[in-house]
């Protein structure tokens, strides 16, 4: 003979009598697994969004860092022209001169 089934409703569900019933108690494992997996899961995504976010940003200071390099260099090289250091020492009113000869390399 089958058991007969037992009217569920929305009070069983408020009293808590659906926690206790056996199908339930028989899968508890299975759905607290389920929430695990769901709980890691938000939280790998929500991980995975917060790096990415970073990355974006890094990049951008990145990319702000090469472009003032590039300005430091350029300047630099402009620095350095022979022309721009001849007119700095005459500017100093320093005696040096430039050489009207090429070095000569001494061997032994």
């Amino acid at each position: 003979m089958a058991k007969p089934k037992k009217k569920r409703n929305i009070k069983a569900w408020f009293d808590g009598d659906m926690l206790l019933s056996p199908f339930l108690q028989r899968h508890l494992g299975l759905i607290l697994l389920v929430f695990a997996l769901i709980i890691v899961y938000v939280s790998n995504r929500y991980a995975f969004q917060q790096e990415q976010v970073q990355i974006q940003h890094l990049r951008s200071e990145l990319e702000d860092v090469k472009y003032e390099a590039l300005a430091r260099s350029s300047e630099l090289m402009e620095k350095s022209r022979e022309s721009n250091i001849q007119r700095f020492i005459v500017a100093q009113g320093s005696e040096l001169k430039m050489p009207d000869k090429a070095p000569v390399v001494i061997r032994k």
